[in-house]
């Protein structure tokens, strides 16, 4: 831990569903982080996709609560009440909010969640501080790279953006959305509210800042690769690259009627698939 790092907690009763939480503020140098907290026992980490906040977990949250798990969810910076600097990032600072998160918890080590860009966030916790991290889920992370002639890499690009944009329409939104985040049948009206603009931009550019090559293997840490099956970010043909890439460090689980969103969309399956991976992991 860092001796010079103070770290400040003011504590409020939240209500989460059927679930109470507590809210901290996890404060170290000019950085506040926003922290829902619930349950006991083994430490998870849940981290929200590009320009989301983490109340995208609440019912997955809910049930490993339940699951005899210690979750917390550290809001991203520029989402509820986490607040610090947003230009001149790297994934490392964001790795370093969460770091200061697990530290304050008691050192862990923490299972990390992350849902796609949520899941380089994670990845590059357990690789600057591997003490700290027990293993990584990777929920509907986007392809390493998409094969020789992929046509959508562009539009998915522009799909991300425009689904969170607030100067649009929600049936604007809602478009984007249906086509590419949300398996058909699924509710997508839910991700018309915890978009937050500024949030993506820093978390895009942070991404852009760092290569790839730093983050993408998440250090030493174990892998579940968790994929929606109908998830237009990973192509079928590169559904088995953590495992061509890792071997056994790496784990696939598919979710059936899933899309890119996955964690609203299938929560029960996304819990039993990393309760039961996490069953897995050394001890």
């Amino acid at each position: 831990m860092h001796r010079s790092v103070l770290l400040g907690v003011m504590v409020g009763l939240l209500v989460m569903g059927n679930a109470a939480a507590r809210g901290e503020i996890i404060a170290y140098d000019d950085v506040r982080i926003d922290v829902i907290a619930e349950g006991g026992g083994p430490l998870i980490v849940l981290l929200p996709g590009r320009g989301r906040d983490s109340e995208d977990f609440d019912e997955v949250a809910a049930r490993l609560a339940k699951a005899g798990f210690r979750v917390l969810r550290p809001q991203p910076r520029g989402a509820g009440q986490s607040k610090g600097p947003m230009q001149g990032l790297t994934l490392h600072d964001f790795a370093r909010d969460c770091a200061e998160v697990i530290r304050h918890e008691g050192g862990g080590p923490a299972v990390m969640v992350g849902h796609a860009f949520g899941s380089w966030v994670a990845r590059m916790t357990a690789a600057d501080y591997p003490q700290l991290v027990r293993g990584v889920v990777i929920a509907a992370a986007a392809a390493k790279a998409y094969p020789a002639g992929f046509p959508g890499a562009k539009e998915l690009s522009e799909a991300v953006r425009k689904s969170g944009d607030p100067t649009l329409s929600d049936a604007e939104r809602l478009t984007y959305l249906r086509a590419n985040f949300f398996a058909p049948g699924s509710d997508a009206s839910v991700w018309l509210k915890g978009s937050y603009p500024e949030v993506d931009e820093a978390q895009f550019a942070a991404g852009r800042a760092t290569k790839q090559s730093e983050w993408w293997g998440g250090g030493k840490a174990p892998l579940l690769d968790l994929q929606g099956a109908l998830d237009p970010f990973k192509p079928r043909a590169m559904a088995n690259e953590f495992t061509d890439e890792f071997g056994e460090r790496a784990t696939i689980v598919v979710i059936p009627n899933a899309s890119h969103a996955l964690i609203p969309e299938q929560p029960t399956a996304v819990v039993d698939a990393i309760v039961a991976w996490i069953g897995r992991l050394p001890r």
